[in-house]
C-alpha cells in the first residue's frame, strides 16, 4: 500500500510510462533529485511538488499530498530545512546576517522584522519558534560538524541594536570555544571575493550525495547537480582561502562584542 509521498510519485511517473529522466525533463530538474525523493531521502518543496503535477497532469494531487508540516519557513527553503536535519556536514557562508542555526532568539527575531509585509505578533512567534527549532541539531556533542564563513560585515550591522548584537556575538564565541562550530570571517579591508553574490549552505549526508543551497532575495534553490554542487564548494574553498584563520577570527568577535558593550 502507498503511504509516502515517493511511492505516490513512483507510482505515478510509472502509470505515465516515464523514466526518472524523463520526468525530471519535463519537471525541470534532476533525475538525482527524482530518485532521492522516490527513495524517501528527500522532502519536495511545494513548487517542486506543483512542477511535477504539471509534468505529470495530476492536477494538484501531488501538491495536495505532500506532507504538511507546521513549522514557519519560507516555503523555497523547504526543502533545505529537511536536509539541514539530515546533514552530518553544514558549511555555511553568510553575507548579511548570522546563519539561521547560530541564530539567537533576539537576533531572529530582529531578522524577521524586517519581512515585508510585516508579519503579525503571533506568526513572528512561531516563525522565531521555527528558527530555533533548527538550532537544536547542535545539541549533539559532534553531529553535524558546522563551519560557518561570514563576512565581517554580517558583525558590524547593528541588527537589533547593541545589546542584541552582544549576545549574539557571545552565543557564536560560546559555540566556537566549546568546539561545536567553527567560524572563519571575511575581513571588510579584503575587496571582492568569491561568493559575494549571495547565501551559500552546503552540506553533506551519511548515505547520499553532497548537496547545496543558494539563497537570493525571496527565492533559494537546492543544487544536487555533482557539477554544480563541486562548483559552489569550489567557490567556497577559495572564499575560506581568504578568511581570516579560526584564532584571529575569534579574536575579531570578542573585540567586536565588547564595541556594543559587552565587558568580561
Amino acid at each position: 500500500m502507498t503511504n509516502t509521498y515517493g511511492d505516490w510519485l513512483r507510482d505515478q511517473r510509472e502509470a505515465a510510462g516515464l523514466t526518472q529522466q524523463q520526468l525530471a525533463d519535463g519537471a525541470v530538474m534532476t533525475r538525482s533529485h527524482i530518485s532521492h525523493i522516490e527513495a524517501g531521502r528527500r522532502v519536495p518543496s511545494k513548487e517542486d511538488a506543483r512542477r511535477l503535477d504539471k509534468a505529470l497532469n495530476t492536477g494538484n494531487v501531488l501538491s495536495s499530498f505532500l506532507p504538511q508540516d507546521d513549522s514557519m519557513v519560507a516555503d523555497y527553503f523547504e526543502a533545505a530545512r529537511q536536509l539541514e536535519q539530515q546533514a552530518t556536514v553544514i558549511r555555511e557562508f553568510a553575507l548579511s546576517f548570522v546563519p539561521g542555526i547560530l541564530q539567537t532568539e533576539r537576533y531572529a527575531r530582529a531578522v524577521l522584522g524586517t519581512a515585508f509585509p510585516p508579519l503579525g505578533e503571533e506568526a513572528c512567534d512561531r516563525y522565531v519558534v521555527a528558527r530555533l527549532e533548527r538550532s537544536k541539531i547542535l545539541s549533539g556533542p559532534v553531529t553535524p560538524v558546522v563551519w560557518a564563513l561570514m563576512d565581517e560585515a554580517v558583525l558590524r550591522r547593528p541588527v537589533g541594536g547593541p545589546d542584541v548584537m552582544a549576545d549574539q556575538i557571545l552565543h557564536i564565541v560560546h559555540l566556537v570555544e566549546g568546539r561545536r562550530v567553527r567560524v572563519n570571517v571575511m575581513p571588510l579591508d579584503l575587496g571582492a571575493y568569491h561568493l559575494m553574490q549571495g547565501m551559500l549552505t552546503l552540506m553533506q549526508f551519511e548515505d547520499q550525495p553532497p548537496v547545496a543551497y543558494s539563497e537570493g532575495l525571496s527565492v533559494g534553490k537546492v543544487h544536487d547537480s555533482p557539477a554544480m554542487v563541486e562548483q559552489l564548494r569550489g567557490a567556497y574553498d577559495l572564499a575560506l582561502s581568504d578568511a581570516l584563520p579560526l584564532k584571529e577570527s575569534l579574536a575579531l568577535l570578542r573585540a567586536t562584542a565588547k564595541e556594543y558593550g559587552h565587558h568580561d
